[in-house]
């Protein structure tokens, strides 16, 4: 099987760009919102091939042994186990969280028993998958990711001095602090209130003064909505254009503004519970969150590879111009591969910026030559384990 090359599917929701991805492409924007950019062989938008007039779930499923090889099938079956993404935020996304492996297949095979349909609004788990997800920023990104340290929210608390938030300062002296806190914010009787005295408190803060930003993103976008007041117990990270946050199960997030490219494992699986006017369940999102400190957000590189403690993917970004010799991609596994900048070849088929290539696995490296940034994505190196 051959290099494939592959158009972007195009998801408009109300928080993405209108001119972002537009941009990336070279067409003129439209005027109406366009937040992401798939590549990858997900059954609800698998991305275009147009030089074989097919779709890429339809060309793996044609021949599964020849483009992911009989490593991938093993681990995963006949799928490819991620999704790449170009992601654009004009707005708030909703505070969210993923569940871990085992916690998806439970929940999913206990809404089956109970009969919700699995399109149902009121459905948390819509696959037995999990959705580890990594972010590598292509603009300056601003995201909610993890805890934030329970020393420093104290000290938010008492610079804000709000007496409509004694309650929080409270539950944080509890014996498991966050817990007590986030469930004390989410089954508050009067959230409006609570929104309102932050709005007007966030503008005299002094050095928290980045919260002062994520009250008014959030609550120009969601009026009201308790998920303003939850921004408080979170890490606030801006991102520069290579650095990324990765968002293992139970991580509590939300991205507020910019452009990046996404990585995550084939799943639909998101329990909310803030910035949204979708379904939000309580009690099983207490169960399944993190209530850890996460004291960096920010998920480094290892020798140029994001690497996560999940199997589904690994992210390798890089400037094929500014490597010396030839790039090569390793066989026996497939690869999506998408260009950002520039135009490279991978093995023949060009790319531009916002197109891709699907590198089926095979006996011999594909090589990337031209001049261009792109980001090679592949399953991960390492057995399953635990998410993290």
């Amino acid at each position: 099987m051959s290099v494939v090359r592959l158009e972007g599917a195009i998801r408009r929701y109300d928080w993405g760009s209108p001119t972002a991805i537009p941009e990336l492409l070279g067409v003129e924007p439209d005027g109406r919102p366009v937040a992401e950019l798939w590549f990858g062989a997900h059954p609800d938008d698998p991305s275009p091939a147009p030089d074989h007039g097919s779709t890429l779930d339809a060309i793996i499923a044609a021949d599964p042994v020849g483009a992911l090889g009989p490593a991938v099938i093993s681990r995963f079956g006949e799928r490819l186990p991620f999704l790449l993404k170009v992601l654009a935020a004009d707005r708030a996304l909703s505070i969210q969280v993923h569940p871990a492996l085992e916690q998806a297949r439970d929940g999913f095979a206990a809404e089956d028993r109970a009969g919700v349909p699995r399109d149902a609004p009121n459905r948390n788990y819509r696959d037995p998958n999990h959705k580890p997800e990594l972010l590598c920023a292509l603009t300056p990104f601003e995201a909610l990711c993890g805890f934030r340290p329970v020393a420093e929210t104290r000290d938010l608390l008492a610079e804000l001095a709000l007496p409509e938030l004694d309650f929080l300062t409270t539950a944080l002296g509890a014996a498991d602090p966050l817990r007590a806190a986030f469930t004390a914010v989410l089954e508050h009787p009067d959230p409006a209130t609570l929104v309102g005295a932050l709005v007007r408190a966030a503008t005299r803060l002094g050095r928290h003064s980045d919260l002062a930003r994520v009250v008014e993103l959030t609550s120009d976008d969601y009026p009201g909505d308790i998920g303003v007041v939850l921004a408080l117990l979170l890490n606030h990270v801006r991102l520069e254009p290579g650095e990324a946050i990765y968002l293992g199960a139970g991580n509590v997030h939300a991205y507020l503004h910019g452009t990046g490219v996404e990585i995550m494992a084939n799943s639909d699986n998101v329990l909310r519970c803030g910035l949204t006017s979708k379904h939000v369940d309580v009690p099983e999102l207490l169960r399944i969150t993190d209530f850890r400190e996460l004291r960096e957000p920010r998920w480094p590189a290892t020798n140029g590879v994001f690497a996560v403690p999940v199997p589904d993917f690994r992210l390798l970004p890089f400037d094929v111009s500014a490597v010396e010799g030839q790039v090569t991609l390793g066989h026996d596994e497939p690869w999506i591969v998408l260009c950002t900048e520039g135009t490279v070849a991978v093995g023949g088929e060009v790319l531009t910026p916002g197109s891709a290539a699907f590198v089926p696995a095979g006996d011999e490296a594909v090589p990337v030559e031209g001049r261009g940034t792109v980001f090679a994505a592949a399953a991960g190196v390492m057995d399953p384990v635990a998410d993290a």
